[in-house]
């Protein structure tokens, strides 16, 4: 799926709705599959979080906003944990990461998976110690892989080659001998959007199992005296509501474990099978919950190690927006409404809200689907099509595709978009100079921020242009 070069849904105007959406009975009503667990409409028809109206929040904060439900997040992070224990659950940072988070994480008993020196930086500065620590990614500088063990992280997971001689390079310089995981590309392509299914064999990630490039790699780790093979890695991509992928995956990892030690003599303690578990973004999603997910991982594990005679060896997991996403919405503030007429007499109503792209590039980058509704009161008109829309100067910053709004919907309400915990924040950019919003954590009656809004002073700061001026 390749977006347009003018923008994503470029000449689409014409669309009516996606089949799976419904003129919906009440369009005051939510879908609580899509909201965090203490997100509630009052009486009086403003939205409520955790006691607190999004009102309130709206003038004390500012808009746009991320609100994050605290409580909603520790749940659902120990849900993962209760479900799949013994296995080891790794909080996948890059879906939303802040000291905060990191805290939560570690006090709900998961670990954390980073994937960059800057990641590394956040844990480190929470206090999550090393052994909770697994490091990923696929061209990591020697500087931060040298960060990494001086840290005496847990685990570090080898994308490539020159990442397996740059690892063991740099802890021979350290005098160490640093546990490694092989990360595999077993060649399983998950049902999702092609920028993130990642077990297929033409992207950047992993090392082929067909190809032999997995087993070269355990050569030449085997044969560095500075690392220490652990286990064996995959992931097979995002946003996934099935395990059938999963089964053909694990099939293939532990069928590699068991030949290793046929040829090599070795036994390899760990699998970790990554994470990817999908979250509902609109009424067409269903996801499955931690339970169901760990019961059904845990008798393919068990499966196919009965088959190859092995024991079963200990399993981790990666989720990160299964955690992370359903627990935060994002607050606008509708700027203006526009009506386009449409073929056939038909309309479609443009709501733009005070954010867009910069704090949610999903939509132009992955086409992906949200769903959104009226935050600050209650309406009694009916349900009109509508696409919210963002305040940058590209036909592509649209963060609602498609949602029925209530027809009276004006400048000045707010509006509520569900599902934003995970890869919005994290991904947020100052494009048109647009400063980054807040992500402000609330439970009990209390808000708290978390991550401060961004300033125009913070953007100025990094422009030396004024370091030139105040210096002639």
């Amino acid at each position: 799926m390749r977006a347009h070069e003018a923008g994503a849904l470029h000449g689409q105007a014409g669309d009516h709705g996606p089949a799976w959406l419904r003129v919906p009975d009440d369009v005051n009503a939510l879908v609580p599959v899509l909201w965090s667990e203490h997100v509630a409409r009052a009486e009086d028809g403003a939205l409520r979080v955790a006691g607190l109206d999004v009102r309130e929040l709206a003038q004390e904060f500012g808009t746009p906003a991320y609100i994050l439900d605290e409580a909603d997040f520790r749940n659902r992070a120990r849900a993962f944990r209760e479900a799949f224990a013994p296995a080891t659950v790794y909080y996948a940072a890059k879906a939303f990461f802040s000291v905060a988070v990191a805290r939560w994480v570690l006090e709900e008993g998961l670990s954390v998976d980073v994937s960059t020196g800057g990641e590394l930086a956040v844990a480190l500065a929470a206090g999550v110690p090393g052994e909770r620590l697994v490091f990923h990614g696929n061209n990591r500088s020697a500087a931060e892989l040298g960060r990494a063990m001086d840290a005496n992280v847990a685990r570090i997971v080898v994308d490539s080659y020159d990442e397996i001689e740059r690892v063991a390079r740099v802890a021979a310089e350290r005098g160490i001998r640093q546990r490694v995981i092989v990360r595999v590309t077993v060649g399983v392509e998950a049902h999702t959007h092609e920028f993130i299914a990642t077990a297929h064999e033409d992207q950047k990630f992993g090392l082929s199992l067909a190809g032999g490039a997995a087993d070269e790699a355990v050569r030449r780790i085997l044969a560095a005296p500075s690392l220490e093979l652990v286990g064996l890695h995959s992931h097979i991509g995002s946003q996934i509501f099935d395990t059938a992928g999963f089964e053909i995956a694990t099939r293939r990892l532990l069928g590699m474990l068991h030949r290793l030690r046929g040829e090599h003599g070795i036994e390899l303690p760990e699998v970790d099978l990554g994470g990817g578990f999908g979250i509902a973004y609109t009424t067409q999603d269903d996801p499955q919950p931690p339970r169901v997910l760990a019961e059904s991982m845990r008798a393919i594990v068990e499966r196919e190690c009965a088959a190859l005679g092995m024991d079963v060896p200990h399993v981790s997991i990666e989720p990160g927006r299964a955690i992370a996403g359903p627990t935060t919405f994002t607050l606008y503030e509708v700027g203006t409404v526009k009506d386009v007429a449409l073929d056939g007499g038909r309309r479609r109503t443009y709501v733009a809200v005070d954010g867009g792209m910069s704090d949610n590039i999903r939509t132009a980058l992955y086409d992906a689907s949200y769903s959104a509704t009226l935050a600050s009161r209650r309406s009694d008109a009916g349900p009109v099509l509508s696409r919210v829309v963002g305040k940058h100067c590209e036909s592509g910053d649209v963060v609602v595709k498609d949602e029925f709004l209530p027809a009276d919907v004006a400048p000045g309400d707010l509006v509520a978009v569900p599902g934003t915990g995970a890869y919005c924040r994290s991904m947020a950019s100052n494009y048109n100079h647009v400063p980054r919003p807040p992500v402000v954590a609330v439970r009990d009656g209390a808000a708290r921020v978390l991550l401060r809004r961004e300033t125009e002073q913070d953007l100025l700061r990094l422009d030396t242009g004024l370091d030139v001026e105040e210096g002639a």
